[in-house]
C-alpha cells in the first residue's frame, strides 16, 4: 500500500513538472515574438522596400573637355634605329719592330696627323741611307759614262774610232741612268718604310682602349691593332620603315633634306627625349625582302655626344606636313566595333556620339579627316560613363572629379527618424 503512494506521488510531481515547463515555454516563445514584433516596428523601414537605383541616377557627369582646332602638323615615320660611328679606324702597324712610345690616352679626342705611337726607326733609318749611298754611287758611274760617250762621238766625228765603240758607250749611260732611277726607287721605298714608324691618326675622332703598351714587339701582320679609333661628331644611324613607307620617303627625299630626330628610349610612360636633329642621307637602293623593310642612313651633327656608336635609338623621319588640319588630343578618340567616334557636347551640356575618321596620329595630335568641325568641344577624361544624351558637368583639367553622394542604408534612416520623433 505504501509502495503504491510513494509510486502515485512520484507521478503527480513529474506532471507538475512537465507543465510547469510547458509554461516557460509558452512565456519564452511570447517574450520572443512581442521582441521580433517591437525590432520590426522599430527598426524596419516604412512601406514596400526600396529598388536598387544608380547612384548617379538623374546627375551630371563631370567629365574634361577640348575644344577641335586647326593646325599644321608634321608628318612621322618611326622606326628603330642603332647608331654607328661616322668612320671607325682600326690602327694598326704597317712594320716590325719594338713599340717605343703611345703618345695618346684612352679616350682621347685627336685630330688628323696627331702621332699616336713610335716603333724604333734606326732599322729603317739605316735602310735608307744605304739606299741613298747607292744612289750617289750610281750617279758618279752615270756622270763618268757620259763623258766617255761625248769622247767617242767625237773621235767618230773625225774617224778616229768606230761607230761601235760609241754605240758601246751610249748604251753604258742608258744603263746608268737605269740604276740611279732604281737606286731613288729603293730610296722612296725605304722612307715610306721609315715613315710607317711614325703612327699618326689616319682622321679626326676619340681613342678607344689602347691594346699594346710600350715594349712590346708589334708587327704588321698583327690582327689586333694598337686602339681603334671613332669619329663620333659627326654621327650615322640606321634605321629601316616598313616597304609600305617607301613612296612618303621618296617624296620627303625629293623635296630636300628631310628631318630626322633621335630620341632616347627611356623608360615606358615617361616622354620621349630628343637626343638630336639630323638629316635623311641615304635610302638603301633596294628592299629586304626577308622582312619587308627598307634601310635608312641619317647623319646628326651629335655636338653635345648625346648619341653614342652602337647604342639604339627612336628615330622618327619626317615625310610631310598637314596644312590646317583639324586636330584633338588623342585621348578624345574612343575605339568601338563601328570604328572610332568621340563624345561631342552640345550646348546644353550633353553628350552625342560621333563617328570620326582619324588620318594620323601620335601622342600629341590626332588629325580628324570627317566628322568634326573646327571649335566643336568633345571629352577627352570621363567619357566611359557615358552614353547618348548623357548631362554632363565641365570640369578643369586636373581637377577631382565631384564623387556623387550614396544614400544610407535603409535601416539607418528609420533608425535616426525614429529617434528624432
Amino acid at each position: 500500500m505504501d509502495a503504491h503512494v510513494d509510486t502515485l506521488t512520484r507521478d503527480r510531481a513529474r506532471t507538475r513538472s512537465r507543465s510547469r515547463l510547458r509554461k516557460g515555454g509558452m512565456v519564452l516563445l511570447c517574450l520572443l515574438v512581442v521582441a521580433a514584433i517591437v525590432y520590426a516596428i522599430w527598426f524596419w523601414p516604412s512601406g514596400s522596400p526600396p529598388k536598387k537605383m544608380d547612384s548617379t541616377a538623374g546627375q551630371a557627369i563631370p567629365v574634361v573637355t577640348a575644344v577641335a582646332t586647326t593646325r599644321d602638323v608634321p608628318i612621322y615615320q618611326d622606326g628603330l634605329g642603332t647608331v654607328q660611328a661616322f668612320y671607325t679606324v682600326t690602327v694598326k702597324a704597317m712594320v716590325d719592330g719594338p713599340l717605343i712610345a703611345v703618345n695618346f690616352k684612352e679616350g682621347q679626342e685627336v685630330r688628323k696627323g696627331d702621332v699616336l705611337a713610335q716603333i724604333d726607326p734606326r732599322t729603317y733609318q739605316a735602310s735608307l741611307d744605304n739606299a741613298t749611298a747607292k744612289k750617289a754611287q750610281d750617279e758618279a758611274q752615270l756622270a763618268n759614262a757620259r763623258q766617255d760617250l761625248v769622247r767617242y762621238q767625237k773621235l767618230v766625228a773625225n774617224n778616229y774610232t768606230s761607230a761601235q765603240q760609241a754605240d758601246t758607250a751610249k748604251a753604258l749611260v742608258a744603263q746608268y741612268q737605269a740604276l740611279v732611277q732604281q737606286d731613288q726607287a729603293q730610296i722612296d721605298n725605304a722612307r715610306t718604310q721609315l715613315s710607317y714608324t711614325t703612327i699618326t691618326s689616319p682622321n679626326d675622332g676619340r681613342t678607344g682602349i689602347r691594346q699594346v703598351d710600350p715594349g712590346n714587339i708589334v708587327r704588321a701582320s698583327d690582327t689586333t691593332g694598337l686602339v681603334v679609333i671613332t669619329q663620333i661628331q659627326p654621327i650615322s644611324v640606321l634605321f629601316t620603315l616598313p616597304q609600305q613607307a617607301l613612296p612618303a620617303v621618296t617624296r620627303a627625299m625629293a623635296e630636300g633634306p628631310a628631318p630626322v630626330l633621335a630620341l632616347a628610349q627611356d623608360a615606358p610612360g615617361r616622354p620621349a627625349r630628343v637626343l638630336d636633329t639630323g638629316a635623311l642621307t641615304v635610302l638603301d637602293n633596294q628592299v629586304d625582302s626577308t622582312t619587308g623593310t627598307i634601310k635608312l642612313k641619317a647623319i646628326f651633327s651629335n655636338a653635345e655626344h648625346r648619341l653614342w656608336p652602337g647604342g639604339f635609338v627612336t628615330v622618327r623621319l619626317r615625310t610631310d606636313i598637314a596644312r590646317d588640319a583639324i586636330v584633338v588630343p588623342p585621348a578624345a578618340v574612343q575605339r568601338g566595333p563601328r570604328g572610332s567616334y568621340v563624345f561631342v557636347i552640345t550646348p546644353e551640356h550633353t553628350a552625342t556620339r560621333q563617328p570620326i575618321t582619324v588620318g594620323y596620329e601620335d601622342e600629341e595630335d590626332s588629325i580628324v579627316t570627317s566628322g568634326l568641325k573646327v571649335g566643336d568641344t568633345v571629352v577627352i577624361d570621363g567619357a566611359s560613363r557615358l552614353a547618348d544624351g548623357t548631362t554632363v558637368s565641365i570640369a578643369q583639367p586636373g581637377a577631382a572629379p565631384p564623387v556623387p553622394e550614396q544614400p544610407a542604408a535603409p535601416g539607418t534612416n528609420r533608425q535616426r527618424s525614429h529617434r528624432a520623433g
